[in-house]
């Protein structure tokens, strides 16, 4: 790298590409030993396993969010609004979309982003494997955006049946595609919301008058972790009322229901699809990389593109395969880890310094069911064994995940008080928002 100072373009401020900001910030920014950009196409930043929250409208995004161009100033690291289309290796340039209003109207023409080093950590959206009808029909939780277009349509059913003079009151049926983590915790925090109506006055939506369905192709929900997790899982979405169907594939989505395989229909008012993830279409389009079959761009041990040295990838757009063979799962904890490496490398390579090779620890998984509880499985460091974990215990852990992001942004001092202050504002705050 030449002796001017170097200039870091991370493009992504999810929860590897905002950690890795942040930290290069402080190591590299504050210092003057390189100029780190991140760019986003979003002003704001929401920790993506709360996606779910914000959809039923336990969490908002308006107050729980990082505004990127704030936490920029206090970290040391510039952020650009924007959504880049092109990307040339040789000039090792980026350029943007032109940025646009809420009306189309034009606010900045077509930019150019140079960069020495790249870091990609662009995320996931959801597979929906060219399913007839998904993308007319279902909402996805692939950001807050959608999560929150969710949420208006959630609270207009809500308010259909509490106004309505009829005294038999059709239930709201809603239908998730997908047996994951979003999906089990989707399907628990909508039965969670249902209870907090009461407390404004929004009598006549009970959880009797919600019915939901969660499919799953595969043999069980939870494909990733362990049966013991899922039945665990299972056994409490039964208990709250679900209805789980397992070993049933959707041929296709339309306005009222979806359809199955075996040419049955799952009747909903809400269709929800959370059935697997693949790195954004446009990845492939820039005809730079080499990808895998869900568009993810394969990299080395050293995450870096297997096409270009100068090019990093982390997190869900990334495909990083193991010693072992097996490949790294699009988890938060990944983008973590892999923004850790990173970071090192970076500052490895600017001070002549050797690079390290990633190496995936596998920390556990925890499943949180809303406020009802939580399970899990946490990975021992010493004996490596996997201890199972539910109820209050699973559920703080799940909590502290949040507050260990919260502590890689922020620092420990300001994590605390985003923690006393949440506390303080569930006083005069409502508990769900309403608008």
């Amino acid at each position: 790298m030449s002796t001017q100072r170097p200039t870091i373009v991370i493009v992504g401020g999810g929860a590897g590409g905002l950690a890795l900001a942040t930290q290069l910030g402080h190591k590299l920014g504050k210092k003057k030993h390189a100029d780190i950009v991140l760019i986003d196409k979003n002003r704001n930043h929401i920790w993506k396993p709360l996606l779910h929250e914000v959809a039923t409208g336990s969490l908002d995004a308006d107050l729980d969010g990082v505004v990127y161009s704030a936490h920029a100033a206090k970290h040391h690291y510039r952020f650009i609004l924007g959504e880049f289309t092109t990307l040339d290796t040789q000039q090792k340039q980026l350029i943007l979309k032109p940025l646009l209003n809420e009306s189309a109207q034009q606010i900045l023409p077509q930019r150019h982003i140079h960069f020495d080093k790249l870091i990609l950590a662009i995320g996931s959206v959801s597979n929906d494997f060219n399913t007839p009808g998904v993308a007319e029909h279902c909402f996805f939780l692939d950001s807050h955006t959608q999560a929150e277009r969710f949420q208006h349509a959630l609270l207009d059913n809500f308010t259909r049946i509490h106004q309505s003079n009829s005294t038999q009151h059709k239930p709201l049926n809603i239908a998730i595609v997908g047996g994951g983590a979003t999906g089990v915790e989707l399907s628990a925090e909508l039965y969670h919301v249902t209870h907090l109506l009461k407390t404004y006055g929004l009598n006549n939506m009970t959880s009797d008058q919600l019915q939901i369905s969660l499919i799953e192709a595969g043999p069980r929900i939870l494909p990733a972790l362990s049966e013991r997790i899922a039945n665990s899982a299972k056994r409490e979405l039964l208990k709250l009322g679900v209805n789980v169907f397992e070993n049933t594939k959707v041929r296709s989505a339309s306005a009222t229901a979806f359809k199955t395989h075996l040419e049955t229909e799952i009747e909903a008012d809400i269709k929800v699809w959370a059935a697997g993830v693949k790195a954004p279409d446009f990845i492939k389009e820039l005809n730079v990389f080499e990808l895998n079959a869900n568009n993810q761009i394969n990299v080395d041990s050293y995450l870096r593109s297997t096409q270009c040295d100068s090019i990093y990838a982390i997190g869900d757009c990334c495909s990083c395969t193991q010693t072992d063979g097996s490949i790294v799962p699009p988890r938060a904890q990944s983008a973590h880890q892999m923004a850790l490496c990173v970071q090192q490398n970076l500052i490895a390579e600017i001070f002549g310094l050797p690079l390290k090779q990633f190496e995936y620890q596998d920390h556990g998984s925890l499943v949180n069911l809303s406020q009802f509880t939580a399970v899990g499985n946490l990975m021992g460091n010493l004996t490596k064994n996997s201890f199972f974990i539910e109820g209050k215990i699973a559920r703080l852990m799940y909590v502290s995940l949040y507050r260990m992001h919260q502590r890689a942004i922020h620092g420990s001092l300001r994590t605390f008080i985003l923690w006393l202050s949440e506390k303080m504002l569930k006083i005069v705050r409502p508990k769900m928002k309403l608008h």
